[in-house]
């Protein structure tokens, strides 16, 4: 018996509504390319582009944080002013995500199953927005008690 050949990443995109850049395994570049856009550095970003304030990325043990690829990305992230620090393992309670990532999916995903992953992706997205603006409104709240207008 011939093995059934493999959808290609665009075909995988069609059946599930996605564009081509939600599909497909996360691996050390997707991960770089994923640091290199919350740094700010552009697409065109010169030799020696750097940040003006310090940006320090915490991540987990997962292998692909710690490969060989992203290990070889470190000296460039850190001229850059681009920080990686690496939570201990097995200790998921020192990670500020797990909390927050709780609360989404107890509280901001009221429907746990879907037919199709587009609409699964939209529902998570929407979720992450929404807790996004409530954690936003608690921080000016925040900072409007402790440095209250005059």
């Amino acid at each position: 018996r011939a093995k059934k050949q493999r959808k290609s990443l665009g075909e995988r995109a069609v059946a599930h509504g996605l564009a081509v850049d939600d599909v497909g395994a996360i691996d050390s570049e997707r991960v770089l390319t994923f640091i290199w856009r919350v740094a700010g550095r552009p697409t065109d970003a010169p030799a020696g582009w750097q940040r003006v304030r310090p940006l320090m990325i915490i991540l987990d043990n997962y292998a692909v944080h710690k490969s060989q690829t992203v290990r070889e990305a470190e000296p460039a992230l850190l001229a850059a002013n681009v920080h990686l620090v690496y939570l201990p393992a097995y200790c998921p309670e020192l990670s500020a995500m797990e909390p927050v990532w709780n609360d989404v999916k107890q509280h901001h995903l009221p429907t746990r199953s879907f037919d199709r992953v587009v609409d699964l992706k939209r529902a998570v997205d929407d979720a992450l927005a929404q807790k996004a603006q409530q954690l936003r409104h608690a921080y000016v709240k925040t900072m409007n008690f402790v440095h209250p207008a005059t």
